[in-house]
C-alpha cells in the first residue's frame, strides 16, 4: 500500500506573536518573529498513523510538504520517524496560500507522486487551525474523506475508521483510495531513532515547483491578519445617592424611565 502523509512546518508552540509596525495608524502585521520552525505537532500523528498502516499492510510512506526550503527540516523529521521518502513543493508564488489553494497544490503533487492508496493529514495546523485542508484536498482529488480518525483498519480495498467526536465515537467505511485526518487517539508519535536520524540527514529530498506540477499559482490567497488599535471608548459614571435605600431606589427608577431603558 502506498501512503502519503501531508505535513506542514509551523512556528514552535512556545512562540509568541509579535506585531511589526506599519506606520499607517495600525499596530502592524502579525509576525512569529524569530521563533524556531518545527513539524506541525498534529502532523506527527499523521506520520504515526501512516507508519502504523505500513506496518500492518506493508508498503511505503511518503511525506509531502508545501513550504520554503527550511521545510526540509520538517520532512527530515518525518523521515527520521520512519517515512521512506519525502517531497517538498516550494515556489515563491505559494507564500500566502489559503486552505483552498493548498488543497489544489497538494492534490497536484499527490497525482504527480502517483499510485497513492491513502493520504493522511493531522486534524489541523498549529498556525491557523482551520482544519479544512484535508476535506478540500479530498474534494479536488474526488476521493472519499474520513475525518477525525482515532483508529484505522484496512481490509482489501476498503478502509474503516472510528471517528472521535464530541458526541462519542462513529464508525465509517470507504473504498480506497481515500483521504484521512487523524487525531491523537491514533497513538503517540514514535521518537525518531538514531538510525532514522542518520538516514534522514543523508536523504535527498526532491523539490517541485508549480511548473513541475503543471499548474498555475492558485488564485485564492489569504490576507495576512493585522493587529489594529481598538477605537477609543468614553464612558461616564453617575452615582445616585440618597438618605435611605428607598430614596435611592426611587431616584434610580426615575432615571431608568427618563433614559427610556425600560
Amino acid at each position: 500500500m502506498k501512503i502519503i502523509a501531508c505535513i506542514k512546518q509551523v512556528p514552535d508552540s512556545e512562540a509568541k506573536v509579535k506585531a511589526v509596525p506599519t506606520g499607517d495608524g495600525k499596530v502592524g502585521q502579525v509576525s512569529w518573529g524569530d521563533a524556531p520552525l518545527v513539524i506541525n505537532p498534529f502532523d506527527e500523528y499523521a506520520v504515526e498513523g501512516a507508519l502504523q498502516q505500513k506496518e500492518a499492510a506493508g508498503g511505503t510512506v511518503t511525506a509531502l510538504c508545501i513550504g520554503p526550503e527550511s521545510a526540509r527540516d520538517a520532512l527530515k523529521h518525518a523521515l527520521a520517524m520512519g517515512a521512506d521518502e519525502a517531497v517538498l513543493v516550494s515556489d515563491a508564488a505559494l507564500e500566502n496560500l489559503d486552505t483552498v489553494g493548498a488543497a489544489k497544490v497538494l492534490a497536484a503533487a499527490i497525482q504527480k507522486i502517483g499510485g497513492a492508496d491513502m493520504v493522511v493529514f493531522g486534524r489541523q495546523t498549529l498556525d491557523n487551525g482551520a482544519g479544512l485542508t484535508p476535506a478540500q484536498t479530498a474534494r479536488v482529488l474526488g476521493w472519499p474523506m474520513l475525518g477525525l480518525a482515532g483508529q484505522v483498519k484496512v481490509e482489501e480495498r476498503s478502509v474503516t475508521v472510528e471517528r472521535v467526536l464530541e458526541e462519542g465515537r462513529q464508525s465509517m467505511k470507504a473504498n480506497l483510495p481515500a483521504v484521512l485526518s487523524v487525531v491523537q487517539s491514533i497513538g503517540e508519535p514514535r521518537y525518531p531513532s538514531f538510525m532514522g536520524i542518520r538516514k534522514a540527514s543523508k536523504a535527498t529530498i526532491p523539490v517541485w515547483s508549480l511548473g513541475d506540477l503543471g499548474i498555475a499559482a492558485p488564485a485564492a490567497i489569504v490576507t495576512r491578519a493585522e493587529l489594529m488599535n481598538p477605537p477609543a471608548q468614553e464612558t461616564a459614571t453617575e452615582m445616585i445617592t440618597g438618605e435611605t435605600p428607598a430614596e435611592i431606589a426611587e431616584k434610580l427608577a426615575d432615571k431608568i424611565i427618563a433614559e427610556k431603558v425600560l
